[in-house]
């Protein structure tokens, strides 16, 4: 049994604790007790889960491993904290605010013989499943997937190439190494909205946009336009949801890693595909900083 502690008690956090309380019978999740949950609130006691207190979580020698749900910005202290303390750390994505601070971290997990598992449950949904098998031995021509969903606090969230790198997990999932070869950024701050368009090309120098687009009111969605030498993927494709949650299956894997269960071929793609998404988001983020060329 690996006793564990969630921390962060927003709606992912509360989540985890619900699915740690009611694991799938005879899954790996079985084998996750939980401990406590911490929070910069007082809270008392959560369906019978006690409180403690961060410092408690990091010394507790019966913790050994935590589940970091707070905000975006507040990710990398707690990995590391939990890191150094000797813990195994799952954390919701993005695991950091940008890319040379994701590898440290990575490092240092290897470096103590502990699993840091990045939570992607995008990759989870039934939707995207089918997505994929429907990608899958086509060759494509270009591609556009438009996102957008309501307005975020980017001081707490990060910037939208880190926010959104669910989207851009897709992109690299589906097609492989991207370049990117172009992007900007439309802000109204007043309005609180923002346009994020990044440019790519594939291995194969096939053009890929995503667009990341959030505002007061509008509607969380996602819009693809695939189209490959077969035709055009226009709509995502129709899936019965999963019985199992996002949440579940998440949580199953991390615990599959810490049995052993998950081979060092699927550790070290999946290594690679946090890495590299991470490392896109930060190059988008800087296109999009740069000064405008003025021409006189």
């Amino acid at each position: 049994m690996f006793g564990t502690v969630v921390v962060g008690i927003g709606i992912a956090g509360s989540v985890r604790i619900r699915d740690m309380l009611n694991p799938m019978p005879s899954s790996p999740s079985e084998h996750l007790k939980l401990f406590g949950f911490v929070s910069r609130r007082t809270l008392g006691n959560i369906n019978e889960v006690k409180q403690i207190s961060l410092q408690d979580a990091l010394g507790n020698k019966e913790i050994q491993a935590a589940i970091i749900s707070t905000d975006n910005k507040s990710h990398e202290e707690n990995v590391r904290m939990f890191l150094e303390a000797g813990k195994h750390v799952l954390v919701e994505y993005p695991m950091a605010l940008s890319a040379s601070t994701a590898r440290e971290l990575w490092e240092m997990a290897e470096q103590k013989g502990k699993i840091l598992h990045v939570e992607h449950i995008e990759l989870l949904t039934e939707e995207y499943k089918q997505l994929k098998k429907e990608v899958a031995g086509k060759e494509l021509v270009k591609g556009t997937l438009h996102f957008t969903g309501g307005a975020l606090d980017e001081e707490r969230s990060g910037f939208p190439a880190f926010s959104g790198i669910a989207r851009l997990t897709w992109l690299v999932d589906l097609f492989g190494d991207l370049t990117v070869t172009s992007a900007t950024r439309e802000e109204h701050k007043e309005k609180s909205y923002s346009r994020m368009t990044a440019h790519f090309q594939t291995a194969n120098k096939k053009p890929l946009t995503w667009i990341e687009e959030r505002g007061p009111g509008l509607r969380r969605d996602k819009k693809i336009n695939f189209c490959f030498k077969s035709g055009c993927l226009e709509n995502l494709p129709e899936a019965p949801k999963s019985a199992v949650g996002l949440f579940m299956q998440d949580q199953n894997l991390f615990a599959k890693k810490l049995l052993g269960q998950v081979s060092r071929e699927e550790l070290a793609a999946e290594k690679w595909r946090i890495l590299r998404c991470l490392d896109l988001a930060e190059e988008i983020q800087q296109h999009c900083e740069r000064p405008a060329k003025i021409h006189s």
